[in-house]
């Protein structure tokens, strides 16, 4: 991973962050997040998007999906909000597949469930083990 894909990991982590701090329902945000044109957008190659920071991020997001997102719904951590949006991001370029490729493997409740066992591994062993988990729940 280079530097610029280090960089938006850690940018998206803290746009998932941020929702709380917007009061943001946490499962809404999230699957309102993996399938919006903002992140279709981060997982190009290359987008303006991606020298964006998170507020603006978070504004694009909220002018997207404004009739979609709630406030004051479930609200996860802001450690589990970082860990989802970062290895979210982490996995895009793991494996090169795309942010709704991704939701449909892990959707916002896999990965609240795995949580505490998966934020204290290495990214690619979490996304490994997620991956795995949906083949199970597959066959």
């Amino acid at each position: 991973m280079d530097i610029l894909q280090s960089k938006l990991c850690d940018i998206q982590g803290r746009l998932f962050e941020m929702s709380a701090d917007k009061e943001y329902d946490s499962v809404t945000f999230i699957k309102q997040f993996m399938n919006s044109n903002l992140a279709h957008n981060l997982d190009s190659e290359y987008n303006r998007m991606q020298w964006a920071g998170e507020e603006y991020l978070m504004e694009e997001l909220a002018d997207e999906c404004a009739q979609l997102l709630t406030h004051h719904g479930t609200l996860f951590t802001k450690d589990e909000l970082f860990w989802m949006g970062y290895i979210y991001r982490y996995w895009h370029f793991y494996t090169g597949e795309d942010s709704r490729k991704i939701y449909k493997q892990a959707p916002v409740e896999t990965m609240k469930i795995n949580y505490y066992m998966f934020h204290t591994m290495s990214p690619e062993m979490a996304i490994d083990d997620l991956k795995e988990i949906y083949k199970q729940k597959k066959s």
